[in-house]
């Protein structure tokens, strides 16, 4: 069997982290991710072990959920609170309409102007090395959604939204911009990752408990399934030996399997199937 760990990931410690720690737990090597999560950031984390992470390209998310929280009247250079203090201002939270209607401004696709710190690689060399070099970079833009957003808590100096997005969306870059519709500085303060798709971080162990040794597996046929048809097929050989197969459905991407064993995920071809990528 395939299996992957939900895990909640917590703050001050990261994503390559918490795979590293994880290998004298799982006994394994082989060990990833399917999402990043900043360093200051908590919640869903998806981790694959084992045979599972020849899985990764094909559990990249359509949405995640996230709740930030922006502290206001201090800029950073990354944008969060870990971040070097480079502007100061006395401001305070604006009208709660006000804040609501701006919120409000960004559900639908746009255009996203990366952040420094993130790992995009520009001319090879990833975005963090042109500032952690002090070099100066045009930063590149990306298309993204927000499908809904909704502010939750304010305070006098704070207030904390609710957002589900695309996969790739930069919390941290949207929270930029919506304090630049409002002309206001701040900061990303709290950032918890709380679902990627319908996997919950109430579904999701605690990070101590699973280095402890008391975690839940989920077997990657069950997580693949809510993203692909599956298909039980007989001849499974043709499928271990990587052959060109027909199937009797209409389906871009098909999750081969047999006797409730994952063997492989295949693309439509014409008229055939041919084979991505093993998964055993």
């Amino acid at each position: 069997m395939s299996y992957a760990l939900y895990i909640n990931k917590p703050k001050g410690i990261t994503s390559f982290d918490v795979c590293y720690k994880l290998r004298r737990v799982l006994n394994s090597k082989k060990i990833g991710h399917t999402g990043t999560l900043d360093p200051n950031a908590t919640g869903v984390m998806i981790v694959l072990y084992n045979s599972s992470t020849k899985a990764n390209q094909f559990l990249v998310s359509d949405s995640k959920e996230y709740i930030c929280r922006v502290k206001l009247g201090i800029e950073t250079d990354t944008l969060d609170i870990d971040g070097k203090i480079i502007n100061k201002e006395d401001c305070k939270s604006p009208n709660k309409d006000v804040l609501v209607n701006t919120l409000n401004s960004f559900v639908g696709k746009q255009s996203q102007i990366v952040p420094i710190t993130s790992a995009v690689k520009v001319n090879g060399k990833k975005l963090y090395e042109y500032q952690r070099n002090n070099i100066q970079v045009d930063l590149p833009c990306k298309d993204i959604e927000v499908h809904n957003i909704e502010l939750i808590d304010m305070d006098e100096y704070s207030f904390t939204f609710k957002t589900k997005v695309s996969s790739g969306t930069y919390i941290r870059a949207l929270a930029r911009d919506i304090l630049i519709k409002l002309n206001l500085i701040g900061t990303v303060e709290e950032l918890t990752r709380t679902m990627i798709d319908d996997i919950s971080v109430d579904e999701c162990d605690d990070f101590n408990d699973v280095l402890e040794g008391n975690y839940h597996n989920h077997d990657l046929l069950d997580i693949m399934s809510r993203r692909y048809v599956t298909y039980d097929y007989e001849k499974i050989n043709d499928v271990i030996n990587g052959k060109r197969i027909k199937l009797e459905i209409n389906a871009d991407k098909v999750v081969i399997v047999h006797d409730n064993v994952l063997y492989a995920i295949y693309q439509k071809d014409g008229d055939m199937y041919k084979c991505l990528r093993g998964l055993l």
